[in-house]
């Protein structure tokens, strides 16, 4: 596994553990094929059900106005044209759509956030982690890029951050990934900005809508391959 990265900013891999770009070492990565952008729908799910409010969670998920968005950023199942095998999360930042391969020549596609300038990345990497309502723990350096982010900081087990629930970056599930057998500093998440979805906002790390992180956090277990398009 191997991930390549257009950051300016490098931070020690020890260092990391929120959503941020990463010092891994710079290695291949270019994909010649890509999901087209304009792939076939092949079946949307009823928008009022999926994205309305959530019950039986330990937080309240809040309904997300999906009537505003682009529909292409909305969840649905398309016709998939990539190289890769059913079972596999492939991120096509470019056109903001994350597709989990369902079986040949059918995916499911979300819209996502994507990093933002200097914080693009691309290349192979597996889940290693998963966690429902995941505390958030900024690494010292976006902390000091941003010094707000002090004032929202609390001790967690993990160190000084944000507790799992309604107030963390994360959002309601968070998938871990790591490459070259480590923590990457990435992860695939949910957000408090819905909002965001379809823009380049992140530090790296890719954001979905809440209820669309949870959808894809009940398909993809622990070792499920991650492919990000350069």
């Amino acid at each position: 596994m191997s991930i390549s990265r257009r950051v300016l900013f490098v931070a020690p891999l020890a260092a990391l553990g929120g959503c941020v770009s990463s010092g891994l070492p710079r290695m291949g990565g270019l994909f010649e094929s890509r999901p087209s952008r304009t792939a076939r729908t092949l079946a949307r799910p009823d928008y009022r059900l999926v994205y309305g409010a959530w019950p039986g969670e330990e937080f309240p998920i809040r309904a997300f106005d999906h009537a505003g968005v682009d529909p292409a950023f909305l969840r649905q199942e398309v016709a998939y044209r990539g190289p890769e095998a059913p079972g596999t999360i492939v991120v096509d930042p470019a056109a903001h759509h994350l597709y989990f391969v369902e079986a040949p020549g059918r995916a499911t596609r979300y819209g996502v956030g994507v990093g933002r300038e200097g914080f693009g990345w691309n290349g192979r990497a597996k889940v290693a982690m998963r966690r429902a309502w995941p505390d958030w723990v900024p690494p010292r350096e976006m902390v000091a890029r941003d010094p707000a982010i002090r004032q929202q900081l609390v001790m967690t087990s993990r160190g000084l951050g944000v507790p799992g629930g309604p107030r963390s970056p994360l959002g309601a599930r968070a998938l871990y990934l790591a490459a070259n057998g480590a923590d990457s500093g990435y992860r695939i998440h949910g957000t408090i900005e819905p909002h965001t979805i379809g823009t380049n906002v992140s530090s790296g790390c890719i954001r979905m809508v809440d209820q669309d992180a949870i959808h894809l956090y009940g398909r993809a277990s622990e070792g499920t391959p991650v492919v990000v398009l350069a």
